[in-house]
């Protein structure tokens, strides 16, 4: 399964490339619920991408975000002076008897500590580095889909909550941000052929045992072209209209390639070719042979792997 990859988080990307127009007022949306401050997971790139925008709800979005990365800054900097005094208070303790619970205060402690030191140094930079693109699930990414004649991108949730279905089914069902190739008729029965996507990646990370534990490796096309990792996605709405609509998505994948194999793991992702991007995202009702031919006639790039960092 693909539980991680670093995406293309900045839409002016799709704009550039793919010629997508892009669903500002979605966007919008999403930043305000987080300064109202839901627990909603950007990346930092797609943060960042509205920095100098054009547009007036460009410039409220940039605005939104340094608020929200400011409140952030704000309860880490309390958090860390608790930990420092928890830290010292073990370290004095430590000094007349050593106790368990005093090194284990102290150990805790300083990992909280070193943690939160690094999330600051990360909110704090203002440069765009590759980690600050990769999503995992739960986390929002740009997606592109198909809209009134057009491609369009809109942020989404990477874990898929289709449609009439009870919210509870995020944690029933926790890995949903992949959909099978051989359940699409099955439990995506609802979004295939009908509700298609696109993410635009340029590396996946799968966890992987080997001889030494558990390890994640990171897979990159050899070719170094980006890869269209074919999505499904839905737009969720709370039938007792207390909760906020949920664009979310998750990514088709299939058999492995045989060096994704070799390497240990057991599914890929699906990356289509790009003459087919605009019958992936605006399917033919009815004519799902068609799309089984596009997912068969995907792209091989060769995906070499190394641990990651």
């Amino acid at each position: 399964m693909c539980y991680s990859a670093q995406v293309w988080a900045d839409y002016h990307r799709y704009v550039r490339v793919y010629g997508a127009e892009i669903a500002i007022d979605v966007f919008y949306d999403l930043y305000v619920r987080r300064r109202q401050g839901e627990k909603l997971k950007t990346p930092k790139s797609m943060d960042l991408a509205f920095r100098g925008g054009q547009s007036q709800l460009e410039s409220q979005i940039s605005a939104m975000v340094r608020d929200i990365h400011a409140a952030e800054i704000s309860d880490l900097e309390r958090e860390l002076f608790k930990q420092t005094k928890r830290l010292a208070d073990a370290t004095r303790s430590l000094l007349t008897k050593q106790t368990k619970k005093a090194l284990e205060e102290q150990r805790i402690a300083g990992n909280k500590i070193e943690q939160m030191k690094g999330r600051l140094r990360n909110l704090q930079r203002v440069d765009d580095q590759p980690s600050d693109s990769r999503i995992y699930p739960g986390m929002y990414a740009p997606v592109m889909v198909w809209e009134d004649g057009k491609r369009v991108v809109k942020p989404m949730r990477y874990q898929c909550r289709a449609q009439g279905k009870p919210a509870i089914n995020d944690r029933k069902f926790p890995g949903t941000y992949n959909a099978r190739r051989d359940n699409l008729e099955g439990f995506w029965k609802s979004q295939f052929g009908r509700t298609q996507g696109l993410m635009v990646a340029e590396r996946f990370y799968e966890n992987v045992e080997t001889p030494d534990g558990n390890a994640v490796l990171e897979f990159v096309p050899r070719t170094g072209e980006p890869m269209l990792i074919a999505c499904l996605w839905s737009r969720w709405t709370d039938p007792k209209g207390e909760e906020p609509d949920l664009w979310s998505f998750a990514a088709i994948t299939d058999e492995p390639e045989e060096e994704v194999a070799a390497a240990g793991h057991d599914r890929t992702i699906i990356n289509i070719k790009p003459e087919h991007i605009d019958a992936w995202l605006n399917p033919e009702q009815g004519n799902l042979d068609a799309l089984y031919a596009i997912l068969d006639d995907k792209q091989h790039p060769y995906y070499e792997h190394r641990i990651a960092a």
